[in-house]
């Protein structure tokens, strides 16, 4: 389709500067009917808190250049081609207010991803078919020591969104004990995200050991509920904690960011009140989203105020490790192979071995 029947060029004032979009009626979201121009303006409409959850953060762009039409699919991490793709690398071309940072990715290569600093950043973004802004969970002036702990509830094959909602009440009663406060957000789709606001003092490593222990105490309050089990095969019906989300160069979604699926949807943040069974996740649209915004505020404002001591989560970690003799967990399939990490081998696939003849 031609540029012309997008439409002419626009410019949209954003945080003090104007930005251009191109073909803003190109549609991002066919099933909903939103076009590139009310994303841009969506993005806009939440710039101070979708700001707040990026700024100074190594960001990957989740770009979808045609939109999030039927059947498109997303390159995957393994370098499987596809109709939208992650930019790691700051995109050619881009203004010169676009700041950029230097990350380290697991196998040792660098790249200076974005660096959001303003709302325009954002919007710039957005016009390049950014649906999802991916933050690391670390600031440029230290980025190799996060300073979150994301928790990542993610509900497996016969479970539901209400059932996320349960394990959220038990993790903020676990965090409550902790004398930590959680900030929860809905994914986007059927999960729930709860950040914690952590001292930047640790690495990747022993800060993916504390989700782990984190995860695992869940594990043994819940185990109706709660699932640490890496592979798929082994967690049954039940919400998976996933740890790995704390690994270097693995990321979530950002607050107020636009979910890639055909009812536009928005990782929203959420008062601990409204996280209930009644709640419906697919009622935050990129269209909704804005005048919750204007009413509300952005209920993550304070988020930065406190930053906890991760030293309890690193010794339940030890107690799990030399009292109880639980191993470290696998690491995702594109992560080199780190020290003390059990087999990455799928159980079912898992050679047995060979048995003695005579003994079958």
């Amino acid at each position: 389709m031609a540029v012309a029947e997008h439409g002419e060029p626009v410019e949209v004032e954003v945080g003090g500067r104007s930005v251009r979009v191109s073909s803003p009626g190109r549609i991002v979201f066919p099933a909903a009917g939103v076009a590139k121009l009310e994303l841009v303006e969506y993005y806009a409409a939440v710039a101070e808190g979708v700001v707040r959850a990026l700024r100074l953060r190594p960001t990957t762009l989740e770009r979808w250049p045609k939109g999030v039409v039927e059947g498109a699919t997303l390159a995957q991490r393994d370098g499987t081609p596809g109709d939208a793709f992650y930019q790691k690398r700051i995109p050619k071309g881009a203004p010169s207010y676009v700041e950029t940072v230097r990350i380290t990715f697991p196998s040792g290569r660098s790249a200076d991803e974005i660096c959001v600093t303003e709302p325009a950043v954002v919007a710039w973004a957005a016009n390049l078919g950014t649906v999802t802004f991916h933050p690391w969970p670390v600031r440029r002036d230290d980025v190799d020591r996060p300073d979150e702990l994301r928790i990542d509830l993610d509900p497996q094959p016969g479970t539901e969104f209400v059932d996320a909602v349960t394990v959220a009440g038990d993790v903020r009663a676990l965090l409550g004990e902790l004398g930590w406060v959680g900030w929860p957000k809905t994914s986007g789709g059927r999960g729930v995200h709860i950040y914690v606001r952590i001292q930047p003092r640790w690495t990747f490593v022993e800060v993916r050991h504390a989700a782990i222990a984190f995860a695992r105490e869940l594990e043994r309050r819940r185990p109706d509920l709660v699932t640490t089990a890496w592979w798929k095969e082994q967690r049954g019906a039940k919400v998976f904690v996933d740890y790995n989300q704390n690994a270097r160069d693995r990321t979530i979604a950002s607050a107020y960011s636009a979910r890639a699926r055909p009812w536009a949807p928005v990782s929203t943040p959420l008062r601990w009140d409204e996280l209930t069974a009644d709640l419906d996740p697919r009622d935050c649209t990129v269209r909704t989203v804005p005048g919750r915004f204007a009413k509300v505020g952005d209920l993550w404002a304070a988020i930065d105020d406190q930053a906890f001591d991760l030293t309890p989560l690193l010794e339940w970690w030890e107690r799990d490790s030399q009292d109880r003799g639980l191993a470290d967990l696998p690491y995702p399939p594109d992560h080199p192979k780190m020290a003390a990490e059990p087999s990455r081998v799928q159980p079912s696939r898992a050679r047995r071995p060979r048995q003695p003849p005579g003994t079958g």
